[in-house]
């Protein structure tokens, strides 16, 4: 019960700030989502270069197994 009374009252202040200090959050909104694309980004390129390293080991690891299974002549 205490804890919905907090949700609660922290709705209400987060509106009643929200109305009060606008101009100020979309200046804060502003200059985080230039934050957030740069480090979504870096995220992303780290993502991308860790499943191509995955799949160029897993076509080395394909033709080394072709390699053994091919029977000597």
């Amino acid at each position: 019960m205490g804890a919905l009374i907090g949700g609660i009252v922290a709705v209400i202040l987060g509106i009643i700030g929200l109305a009060k200090w606008f101009p100020l959050f979309l200046k804060a909104l502003a200059a985080a989502v230039p934050f957030l694309l740069l480090v979504g980004g870096i995220i992303a390129i780290a993502a991308g270069i860790s499943d191509l390293k995955d799949k160029m080991e897993e076509q080395k690891e394909k033709k080394e197994e072709k390699k053994e299974d091919k029977p000597a002549q």
